[in-house]
């Protein structure tokens, strides 16, 4: 028997601040550090591989695509049991997902949708642990965003 699973996790939030304050906030990496990674090694930038720490974990990135104050978009490796401990090295030569931010102005502020696709193409003993981990993970750092951006 076969499973399949899901492939994609939605996430999304309205803040109350301008889109400029929260396209600085997801590539700055001053800015990020305070609502998703531990550190940042490298830059937020269009080609560019940086690492992302959290905890013991490192995970190399491929930022993909970055439209100023709307739109970012990077391929990672998932930590699931294939990479516990994170991954370092080429992103785009091992099954990965692609984490997407787009930003819409809203009446009051900014909606924040992140988006985080691929499940589905990872190795099967990752993908469900994976798609599991990421999701509650996704909840618990876009409310991390949420409270940053509002304490302000």
């Amino acid at each position: 028997m076969t499973t399949t699973v899901q492939d994609t996790i939605e996430r999304e939030i309205t803040v109350r601040a301008s889109k400029e304050r929260v396209f600085n906030a997801i590539v700055d990496p001053n800015q990020i550090v305070a609502w998703f990674p531990d550190t940042v090694q490298g830059k937020i930038e269009v080609g560019e591989r940086p690492v992302f720490t959290f905890g013991e974990k490192e995970i190399q990135l491929y930022v993909r695509t970055i439209d100023p104050h709307d739109y970012v978009a990077y391929n990672w490796v998932p930590c699931g049991s294939e990479a516990p401990d994170g991954f370092l090295g080429d992103v785009l030569a091992e099954p990965h997902t692609l984490v997407e931010f787009r930003l819409t102005e809203v009446p009051g502020g900014t909606l924040v949708k992140v988006k985080e696709s691929g499940f589905a193409s990872l190795p099967a003993l990752t993908a469900e642990k994976t798609l599991g981990d990421n999701t509650d993970g996704w909840v618990y750092m876009m409310g991390r965003l949420e409270t940053l951006i509002s304490q302000e």
